[in-house]
């Protein structure tokens, strides 16, 4: 094989047109790496922040190569690797945060961070569910405990995790409540597994308690928006009921006086951080082990709304900014 390939990388931080096409040596894997010859990646807010420069810590070395999302063919392992081989199908989140990312003809990363791929599933399309599958999971199944029967509101239903959201909590056996800000979108969520939807750019937070858990409030909030969502949250969650969040540092004024007012659980997720951190990567593996078998089970399914070659990546980019889709944009490495 050749000693370099293509990657897509950034030398400072700005709009979608920072990235370049670049030449670049073939990473090589340590001890307790894999190199996997990317397939494809796909879009996540995490991937143009860091392209933003709003969140500085989280970016890679200059040149930086982005996006945590990987599916691909496992091309060398790394000598105390036992877990996988030359040829194995993968998908993970090696990358993108904290290292260089997925946005190259190649990645390397802890083979920790990386799972066997579905078998129901293009290759291609499981590049599309690491970091919304992963947050989605950790939401619903340890930050809450979601049973048969709950009562739960799912926000933004049909963005990256959302839309995973609401397809586990049905698969849990909860009554599932989807927020959309349009038909087509909550035609989606009831698609995916929503027993019911509101169009919260009409009802109130009172309106949808009172109509769908009998003014009781709801036993989880799914809340994978953040900032001034969760305010909305601890009005529609139910006394000793539990909000799961991906909250963002830009919600800074958020009142947190209700959780104490009615004994609310609140739990906040950062699927990222064993690859900022550095320790703890088996946790993501065997996460998108269990998500890999939910998916070929039937439970589970990405919903791809536009495919871009990496050489379109910053359309790809202006695209998930101006947040005119549904579920995920994936970007396929032609």
């Amino acid at each position: 094989m050749s000693s370099e390939m293509n990657a897509y990388t950034i030398e400072e931080f700005g709009g979608p047109d920072v990235f370049e096409r670049t030449t670049t040596a073939v990473p090589e894997p340590g001890p307790d790496e894999v190199r996997v010859e990317v397939v494809a990646s796909s879009v996540n807010p995490v991937d143009y922040k860091v392209r933003q420069g709003y969140i500085p810590d989280f970016t890679p070395d200059f040149p930086a190569t982005l996006h945590c999302d990987v599916a691909g063919v496992v091309d060398a392992a790394g000598e105390n690797v036992e877990a996988f081989e030359a040829g194995d199908e993968v998908y993970g989140m090696p990358g993108g945060v904290g290292r260089q990312g997925a946005l190259a003809d190649y990645v390397v990363g802890h083979a920790g961070t990386f799972a066997h791929a579905p078998e129901s599933i293009p290759l291609a399309d499981s590049a599309a569910l690491p970091v919304v599958a992963l947050t989605a999971w950790e939401m619903l199944a340890d930050k809450a405990t979601v049973d048969v029967g709950d009562d739960v509101l799912v926000y933004g239903a049909t963005g990256g995790v959302g839309h995973v959201g609401v397809q586990l909590a049905d698969w849990f056996g909860a009554t599932v409540t989807a927020t959309g800000s349009s038909e087509e979108k909550r035609a989606l969520a009831r698609d995916l597994g929503a027993d019911a939807t509101v169009d919260y750019t009409q009802a109130d937070v009172g309106t949808y308690v009172d109509e769908h858990t009998a003014g009781a409030g709801f036993d989880v909030v799914f809340d994978p928006v953040g900032d001034d969502h969760l305010d909305t949250a601890f009005e529609a969650v139910r006394p000793y009921g539990s909000v799961v969040t991906t909250e963002s540092s830009e919600a800074t004024d958020v009142d947190l006086a209700p959780m104490h007012a009615t004994s609310l659980e609140l739990g906040v997720v950062l699927v990222i951080y064993p690859v900022l951190a550095g320790r703890g990567q088996e946790r993501i593996g065997a996460e998108l082990e269990t998500i890999a078998t939910l998916v070929d089970k039937g439970v589970l399914a990405p919903h791809v709304d536009e495919r871009y070659a990496f050489d379109d990546v910053a359309e790809a980019h202006r695209r998930a900014e101006r947040g005119d889709f549904v579920g995920k944009l994936l970007l396929v490495d032609e």
